[in-house]
């Protein structure tokens, strides 16, 4: 049986809806940004289509592009950093748990209240589910890595130093570009997915552009992007 396209119900063409969730995710635009760069290209919609869009089809093309990359890489993950960020939404503030491989893939994000051993076992637990093992853990020196490490029966693979997760640090920036475009957020879901999904069309269009030629780096843009255009293609 063959599988229903999700853009059978619209009148917008397939590419035009994936260029907008796109250029929304990818780069730190506003909705009223990505209306103006389409209206220039000749193509007229409300920046609250675009907020449906990216709602609708943003999700669907995260959980397809990290289907695909969980299959490919679940076992050449050899290092994990770990390391969580502080997110204000209406003010209170919330950690944002996120794993980084040693490429600086981002592999998972997770939103939580608090960052004591719980949060951190629950985080490791869905990430470890997800990803398979891994030979060894970088962190900071928050306790609650340890303890829940240790709980998970491999304390002994934790490693922290100064500077030592850098990795994980450095990731943090295109997310903090992207959340002031956004002027933060509104509640925890929200959150939790647009991380989710960030995280999957950042690494999708990572191609480590300071660590290879101009010709290497333009043949894998090319091929990142037609991958994306051929996302639930009929």
């Amino acid at each position: 049986m063959t599988k229903r396209s999700p853009f059978c119900y619209f009148k917008t063409s397939p590419e035009i809806i994936r260029l907008a969730v796109m250029m929304y995710i990818r780069f730190p635009l506003s909705l009223r940004n990505v209306e103006d760069l389409l209206h220039e290209r000749g193509i007229d919609i409300c920046h609250e289509t675009v907020r449906f869009w990216w709602h609708r089809f943003g999700p669907m093309f995260a959980a397809e592009i990290r289907k695909r990359r969980v299959d490919r890489m679940r076992s050449s993950h050899w290092r994990w950093h770990l390391d969580e960020m502080f997110v204000k939404i209406n003010g209170e503030k919330h950690y944002l748990w996120r794993a980084v491989d040693h490429e600086g893939d981002v592999l998972e994000s997770f939103v939580t209240k608090t960052r004591d051993k719980k949060a951190a076992l629950k985080f490791l637990r869905k990430t470890l589910k997800r990803h398979g093992h891994v030979g060894e853990f970088v962190t900071d020196c928050l306790r609650s890595y340890g303890a829940a490490l240790r709980e998970l029966g491999v304390g002994d693979k934790q490693q922290t130093g100064r500077w030592a997760n850098n990795r994980a640090e450095n990731s943090h920036l295109p997310f903090r570009r992207r959340e002031r475009a956004m002027l933060r957020f509104r509640s925890m879901r929200t959150l939790q997915t647009f991380a989710s999904v960030h995280a999957s069309v950042s690494n999708h269009f990572n191609q480590e552009r300071s660590l290879s030629s101009r010709t290497i780096y333009k043949a894998a843009r090319t091929a990142a992007l037609a991958e994306w255009r051929g996302l639930f293609a009929a």
